[in-house]
């Protein structure tokens, strides 16, 4: 058995994955390429990896409510990430979250940890996320 981060769960559900890790938040509007699901913002630490079915590692997201367009339309192409991990609450992911299961009843877990537990985060590492919002790291 792995380690296990008790986080808070913003959007409750289950996800399974690798993890994707950044330190830097994401501004997904000119950043994030949702019909390849492909990091496209140059400058940042995850520039030209793949967010798809991996379980995103933000601290938050920069820039505006078009975030919550444009994770919407990675849900719906199939290119979204498996879960989200963050450091605060964050209205943009919930409502793209909450929105996606009301309209193609996918759910996209969103879950807050603490500062310490974030950082101790890793790319490429296996993780699940429950319902509760534990982050079991494989």
């Amino acid at each position: 058995m792995g380690v296990v981060i008790k986080g808070r769960p913003l959007i409750p559900g289950e996800a399974s994955g690798k993890l994707l890790v950044s330190d830097e938040p994401l501004s997904f509007w000119g950043g994030y390429d949702y019909q390849t699901g492909n990091v496209i913002d140059q400058r940042h630490p995850l520039a030209g990896r793949s967010v798809v079915g991996k379980i995103l590692a933000l601290p938050f997201t920069r820039g505006s409510s078009s975030t919550t367009a444009v994770l919407l339309e990675s849900v719906k192409a199939g290119t979204a990430p498996a879960a989200i991990l963050t450091t605060a609450p964050d209205s943009f992911f919930a409502l793209a979250s909450i929105v996606a299961n009301v309209m193609y009843g996918h759910t996209l877990p969103l879950v807050q940890l603490d500062e310490q537990d974030f950082a101790s985060l890793r790319s490429d590492r296996s993780a699940s996320v429950g319902k509760d919002g534990s982050v079991e790291l494989g």
